[in-house]
């Protein structure tokens, strides 16, 4: 099964990438928020990926928007696919409001360990493993590297935002505790604890991120708590940790999941959101990132399709310009960058990766001179098609300089086209996009259907 680890398009800039979601800037007031695969645990992301945990978090996060938006305003405008949202772009409030409503979790082993205060909320002693408080706690943490324990007072203090704010917020995450809790007790689960996210938009509170998921929060099963409380299993994001503690060697937790917890990890994540929801979760055998790049161009937000032109100097923009011309004739995106083989190849690999993890079909141009070095340097090294079209001055410097960008070592499949615009073309048939070769196959015709007009007024005149 497809997963996606990231997400990449040379279309929109990345403005932050967190431990499992990608922000991209859409405009001044609009990022577009994608869930992916990753998983993180102890402050650190894994090396293996979760299929359906992307689609899990996103549509289970959005469908609890909906459910507690009469509580709290959320920052969600629209859904382009199961993993990517478009939200309303806001002031994140750097406090993660965590609410727990049992002794469990880190919490529960720091009370075996003697703690009995938490973020200044004190807890008295005699508590049993994973017993239910009179009243949900709110323990909250800072977002940073690494998060940490804070104090109300602290908050304040520190700068994170006023006592007023933090009224506010501790009010909502109690209120959309209960909401949720309520909500979970009817399907016969327990909302154990979670987090929340706040931010602002035109001063007003906002909720963000991610609302009772897997990720966010721990669920119990009713029936299984109520039959032994001690040995309850977790319907999220626990069991992958209970597994790193069992594993964890040298003081060091593993960085992999082995298939088995990975098989099991994705049952539990769908498996909670069709308990949550009542709808069947269908398993698409299409690519996540095809998909996503698919939704993204049908929304507007992406061309379906990219052309970048690396330039060996920018003396060289005149002839690129040429060729980017063209390119966005056909309503596809053209890039156009500076990177010299000889000069600054180190940056190449950095270069080259934005446009090798793209989403989206692309091609790249490389436009140098003299000994293009350039040209298989990018073919070497990329796993998209390459396009050699030196700028050459005139036929003297093209059969002086052609033979460098003609003669490849091995396993270096760079093309070379020595007009811009059949250069430009190539890229374009490159892409292999259905409208495109719609497009071309238009093109050819008329093409033909000239040489046969051609031929019959010359015919005519030369026997007139």
């Amino acid at each position: 099964m497809s997963t996606l680890r990231s997400i990449c398009t040379p279309q929109l800039t990345t403005i932050h990438r967190g431990k499992v979601r990608d922000s991209l800037r859409v405009d001044d007031a609009t990022r577009l928020l994608v869930v992916s695969d990753r998983l993180s645990a102890f402050d650190r992301v894994l090396d293996t990926p979760i299929p359906m945990k992307g689609e899990v978090l996103s549509r289970l996060s959005n469908w609890w928007f909906g459910q507690t938006a009469d509580i709290v305003p959320n920052h969600v405008l629209r859904v382009v696919d199961p993993i990517a949202t478009l939200v309303k772009e806001v002031e994140p409030i750097r406090i993660e409001m965590i609410v727990r409503g049992y002794l469990t979790g880190s919490m529960g082993r720091a009370y075996d360990a003697g703690v009995r205060t938490f973020c200044g909320v004190d807890v008295p002693d005699g508590l049993k493993p994973n017993q239910r408080f009179p009243q949900p706690l709110v323990t909250p943490t800072t977002k940073e590297k690494n998060d940490r324990e804070i104090r109300p007072e602290e908050i304040v203090s520190e700068g994170w935002t006023t006592v007023e704010r933090y009224g506010q917020m501790k009010d909502v995450a109690l209120r959309l505790f209960e909401r949720g809790s309520r909500v979970l007790a009817e399907k016969g689960l327990i909302l154990v604890d979670t987090k929340y996210e706040f931010g602002l938009l035109d001063g007003e509170l906002v909720l963000i991120d991610e609302s009772h998921t897997p990720d966010s929060s721990r669920m119990w099963d009713q029936a299984a708590y109520e039959q032994d409380p001690l040995k309850v299993e977790a319907h999220d994001k626990e069991y992958v940790r209970a597994w790193l503690r069992a594993n964890r060697r040298g003081g060091e937790y593993p960085v992999a999941l082995p298939d088995d917890v990975v098989r099991e990890t994705t049952r539990r994540y769908v498996d909670i959101y069709e308990r949550v929801t009542g709808e069947k979760l269908e398993v698409s055998a299409e690519d996540p990132r095809a998909r996503l790049a698919r939704h993204l161009h049908a929304a507007g937000l992406i061309r379906d399709g990219f052309v970048v032109f690396v330039m060996g100097s920018r003396a060289d923009l005149d002839h690129a310009n040429t060729m980017k011309a063209v390119v966005e004739s056909y309503g596809i995106y053209a890039d156009v960058r500076v990177c010299s083989a000889h000069k600054n190849g180190e940056d190449l690999p950095a270069l080259l990766a934005e446009y090798d993890s793209a989403l989206e079909p692309g091609a790249i141009v490389a436009i140098a001179g003299l000994s293009n070095g350039l040209g298989g340097s990018l073919a070497a090294n990329s796993c998209l098609p390459v396009i050699s079209c030196p700028p050459f001055k005139d036929g003297v410097d093209m059969l002086l300089n052609l033979n460098s960008s003609l003669m490849m070592p091995s396993a270096v499949p760079n093309m070379t086209v020595i007009k811009p615009r059949e250069a430009a073309a190539a890229a374009l048939r490159a892409l292999n996009l259905p409208r495109l070769k719609d497009r071309f196959r238009e093109e050819i015709v008329e093409m033909k259907e000239r040489l046969r007009y051609d031929d019959r007024e010359v015919r005519e005149a030369a026997h007139a």
